[in-house]
């Protein structure tokens, strides 16, 4: 039978290990404690507080191996920052009824090495409300002007790029997650107006991790490889151009970021007269650019004309972003809900601490139920061995003779 101390030695060893456990992984995940968000004009700049030294990664979602977004820390304590670019590393954006939202996943991971349970993923949203701009010529702000002949009442028109998915023009939808060679629609427009129109120039597609990048339109407006995209087609009144094209992607990451320079031009000056431009087939522009009118303001702080140069300067870059994924890769995602839901029905979660504390329960009672089981073998093994003793021996109480000594 195992002695009495042997048993409450065991059983003080194993509560010992097991609140150790415990307080370990308490620990662990009380590293990082606080998470703040900034939203700045074009970037993401998360702050995190470790209440411990924090000697590992801080990544997107998707993008752990030989990424430039991955940042690696060594004993950092206290606020711990990382940026987030708003058109690369996997961050996305979606439009909301105010303006757009970009979105990301951001995962902190505890050692530099592994990829542990420790880990904690963080789900972020940087809303950016939409405002009207007013052009500046020369530090004089155009809608303070007295005389206006081009009509001019300073608000830029907003600029918008937007990729959508679907062949019929009722069935688009806002593209975000496609294949390889699905058929998109990438749409840019400005604001309905009269007195803008614009000009699409120097469009490209990056890759979100400063490895590469492909250009698709060049500086005068037209298509670099018509076999990657096409020409543009342009509306009557120049506020908005389309172009086809199949969806495409870099071989080692699915998400892709397309960029496009939007050059607004005044109607009534005649700086749309060259759009669209007129494409030959090895990129050149053919359409020639008629004379510009010169402005100059007077002292009175009139505006006559506009000149060529300050036009210029009414450009702002469009961006937009999608996930492109192979067919396989598509398929099984398509098949993983399916999975889930099956698996959610009958399953639960519990907490860490409360699983650490339903296996020590177990183990308990484990050890109780083989001591029994040893202490109940020892005592049948005993029994058996006096039944078996008493049942060989005999007591004889007749009369007893020597023959050895018997007399005849």
């Amino acid at each position: 039978m195992i002695p009495r101390k042997a048993f409450a030695w065991l059983l003080v060893s194993f509560l010992i290990t097991t609140s150790i456990a415990q307080n370990h992984l308490s620990s662990d995940q009380a590293a990082i404690e606080d998470v703040h968000v900034v939203c700045n004009s074009d970037s993401i700049l998360v702050t995190l507080r470790a209440s411990t030294e924090f000697n590992g990664l801080i990544y997107p979602k998707g993008l752990a191996r030989n990424s430039s977004c991955m940042i690696e820390y060594s004993d950092a304590t206290g606020e711990i920052t990382y940026s987030m670019p708003l058109h690369s590393c996997n961050t996305m954006s979606t439009d909301v009824s105010d303006g757009v939202e970009y979105f990301n996943t951001v995962v902190v991971q505890p050692h530099r090495r592994l990829v542990t349970n420790q880990g904690r993923g963080f789900h972020i949203r940087c809303r950016y409300h939409t405002k009207d701009k007013t052009v500046q010529i020369g530090g004089v702000n155009i809608s303070d002007l007295n005389a206006v002949p081009y009509e001019v009442d300073g608000e830029i028109p907003l600029s918008v790029m937007k990729i959508y998915i679907g062949d019929d023009d009722r069935q688009l939808h806002q593209a975000e997650n496609v294949r390889i060679g699905d058929e998109l629609r990438m749409v840019i427009t400005i604001d309905a107006q009269v007195i803008y129109g614009m000009k699409v120039t120097n469009c490209l597609v990056r890759d979100g991790l400063n490895w590469g990048e492909q250009q698709l339109i060049n500086n005068q407006g037209c298509s670099v490889d018509r076999e990657l995209m096409d020409e543009l087609e342009y509306s009557s009144d120049k506020t908005s151009a389309t172009v086809r094209f199949q969806a495409h992607k870099f071989p080692y990451t699915s998400s892709v970021y397309y960029q496009c320079t939007v050059n607004l031009c005044l109607h009534k000056s005649g700086d749309c007269d060259e759009v669209p431009p007129l494409c030959t087939s090895d990129g050149r522009n053919l359409r020639r650019r008629k004379r510009q009118i010169t402005a100059n303001i007077t002292e009175e702080g009139n505006l006559t004309a506009l000149n060529e140069a300050e036009t210029k300067d009414l450009s702002v870059s469009v961006h937009s972003g999608l996930y492109v994924n192979d067919h396989v890769d598509q398929e099984s995602e398509e098949s993983q809900p399916a999975i889930e839901s099956s698996e959610d029905n009958q399953a639960f979660c519990i907490s860490a601490r409360l699983f650490a504390i339903i296996i020590a329960i177990a183990g308990l009672i484990l050890m109780a139920a083989v001591i029994l089981l040893v202490v109940v073998l020892i005592q049948r093994r005993r029994r058996r061995k006096d039944i078996s003793t008493t049942a060989g021996s005999s007591i004889y109480s007749g009369p007893y003779s020597n023959h050895a000594y018997s007399s005849t």
